[in-house]
C-alpha cells in the first residue's frame, strides 16, 4: 500500500493535474467551431444544418458512455494507492475490451438511433439525406472514442492529465486540418468533415495506446482469468451503472429546461440557448480541479490516509472557488458583450441580458457539486451520487411546477440553481461517512 503523506497534497500538485485538463477542455468547443466554418464556406444552409443535427446525435449517442471515465478514474486511483500496479494494468485492458465492445454496439444500432434522432429533430429531406451521409461515416469510430473515455480515467488516476492534453491537441488538431483538406481541398462536403473526425478519433487511440504502452506490453502478465475476474468486474458494473443513471438525471434536467423554454416563444428560447452555454463554461472551466480531486481523494482513499482525503478535498475545492469566483466577475464584466458577439438579433439581446444576472450566480452557486463529484468519484461512493441526484431532480421538478407558473422564465432559471444547491447539499452531508472510509 502507498504511503500518502497529507503534505505532499500541495497547492502546485492540485494545478499540476488541473490545468493540463482545463487548457485540453478549452480545444472541445473547437472543432464544433471549425466543422461549422469549414462546411459554410460552401455557401449552402442544407451542409451546415446536416453537420450541426449528425453532430448532436452522434454527440448523444457517446454521451451515454461517459460514466466509463468517471468510473475508472475513481476505482484506478484507488488501486494506485494500495500500489496494487498489476490491478491497474487490468482496469486499463478492461476498459479498452470494454470501450471496443460498446463502440460496436452503437454501430450495430445506429439506425434505430438515427430514426428516433430524426423524429425527434425533423429537417428538410436534403438535411435528412446528408446527416445520415455523416452519420454513417462518423459512427464508425464509435469504439474509439469510447474506449478514449475508459483511457482518459486512467490517465487521469495516474496524475497523467498532460498525457491527456496531448490526446486532445493531436485529435482537434488533426481533425482541423483534415476538415479543410477533405471539405475545402478535396471538395468532400459532408463526408469529409465525418471522415475527419473518424480518422482522428482512431489516430488518438492509437496515440493513447501507445503512451500506455508501459503498462500494456511491459507490465506483468495476465491471465483471462484475471481480465474477467468476476469481482472487480461487477465492481466496475455498479459503479458505471450508478454513474450512469446519475448522469441520464443529470442530462434530464438540462434537456427539460431547454424544452421548457420553449413555452416562452422563440426569443426566450433563443435567449436561454445562449445562456445556458455559459453554465457548459463555468462546467468545463472547474472540470480540472474536480478530476485533479478524483485522482487525489481516489489516492488517498487507497492508502487508506483520512487527512490526505480531507486536504484532497479542500485544496482542490479551494482552487475550483478561485476559478468559479473568475468566472462570475468575467460574467459579470463581460456578459453583455459576450451575448453581443453570440446572436445579432436585437430582441433576442435584450432578453438574454435581463437573465444574466442568473448567469453572473452560475459558477458559485454550481462549483460545490462539481467539486463534491469530483470527491465522490474518487472515493468510489457512486450511489450516494445516484441517490443524492434522485433526490435533487425531485426537487428540481417540485420548484418548476410551483414557481415556474408564478415567476415564468424566471422561476426555470431558479429551478435550475435549485438543482445544483440540491446536488450540492444532498452530497455534503455524506461528506464525513466518505472520509471514514480512509479508516476502514
Amino acid at each position: 500500500m502507498t504511503r500518502v503523506n497529507p503534505e505532499d497534497i500541495t497547492h502546485r500538485r492540485v494545478l499540476k493535474i488541473a490545468l493540463p485538463i482545463v487548457i485540453s477542455n478549452v480545444t472541445v468547443p473547437l472543432i464544433g467551431i471549425v466543422d461549422t466554418g469549414v462546411i459554410g464556406q460552401l455557401g449552402l444552409a442544407a451542409p451546415i444544418g446536416a453537420v450541426g443535427l449528425g453532430s448532436i446525435i452522434i454527440t448523444a449517442a457517446y454521451g451515454l458512455f461517459g460514466f466509463l471515465r468517471m468510473g475508472t478514474s475513481g476505482i484506478a486511483s484507488q488501486e494506485r494507492g494500495r500500489s496494487n500496479e498489476k490491478e491497474l494494468t487490468l482496469i486499463l485492458v478492461r476498459v479498452l475490451l470494454i470501450g471496443f465492445l460498446l463502440g460496436l454496439l452503437v454501430i450495430a444500432v445506429r439506425w434505430p438511433i438515427l430514426e428516433v434522432a430524426l423524429r425527434l429533430s425533423p429537417a428538410s429531406l436534403e438535411v435528412e439525406n446528408l446527416a445520415t451521409q455523416y452519420v454513417n461515416w462518423r459512427i464508425l469510430s464509435a469504439p474509439a472514442a469510447i474506449a478514449i473515455f475508459g483511457i482518459t480515467g486512467w490517465l487521469i488516476a495516474l496524475e497523467r492529465t498532460r498525457d491527456v492534453l496531448v490526446l486532445q491537441i493531436l485529435m482537434n488538431g488533426l481533425n482541423v486540418v483534415l476538415d479543410f483538406t477533405f471539405v475545402l481541398g478535396l471538395d468532400l462536403g459532408v463526408q469529409g468533415v465525418a471522415w475527419a473526425t473518424l480518422i482522428s478519433e482512431w489516430a488518438a487511440l492509437i496515440l493513447a495506446i501507445f503512451l500506455c504502452r508501459k503498462s500494456l506490453l511491459y507490465g506483468p502478465w495476465l491471465k483471462f482469468s484475471e481480465i474477467f475476474n468476476k469481482s472487480p468486474l461487477k465492481r466496475m458494473l455498479t459503479v458505471n451503472n450508478d454513474i450512469m443513471i446519475r448522469s441520464l438525471l443529470l442530462e434530464a434536467a438540462i434537456l427539460s429546461f431547454i424544452f421548457l423554454s420553449s413555452d416562452f416563444g422563440d426569443v426566450t428560447l433563443a435567449s436561454n440557448q445562449i445562456l445556458i452555454q455559459f453554465v457548459f463554461v463555468s462546467a468545463f472551466g472547474l472540470d480540472g480541479f474536480a478530476f485533479a480531486s478524483e485522482a487525489l481523494v481516489g489516492l488517498s482513499i487507497g492508502a487508506r490516509t483520512q487527512k490526505a482525503v480531507r486536504r484532497s478535498s479542500l485544496l482542490t475545492s479551494f482552487w475550483g472557488f478561485i476559478v468559479a469566483l473568475s468566472l462570475s466577475l468575467v460574467f459579470y464584466l463581460f456578459g453583455n458583450q459576450l451575448i453581443n458577439m453570440m446572436t445579432t438579433e436585437i430582441a433576442v439581446r435584450a432578453v438574454a441580458k435581463s437573465y444574466l444576472w442568473w448567469i453572473i450566480l452560475i459558477p458559485v452557486i454550481g462549483f460545490p457539486s462539481w467539486m463534491l463529484d469530483g470527491i465522490f468519484i474518487g472515493a468510489t461512493r457512486t450511489r450516494d451520487m445516484r441517490n443524492g441526484m434522485i433526490i435533487s431532480s425531485i426537487i428540481y421538478l417540485i420548484t418548476i411546477i410551483v414557481m415556474r407558473p408564478w415567476l415564468d422564465n424566471h422561476g426555470l432559471w431558479l429551478a435550475l440553481h435549485v438543482l445544483f444547491i440540491a446536488r450540492a447539499v444532498s452530497l455534503g452531508i455524506k461528506y464525513m461517512d466518505l472520509e471514514l472510509m480512509a479508516r476502514r
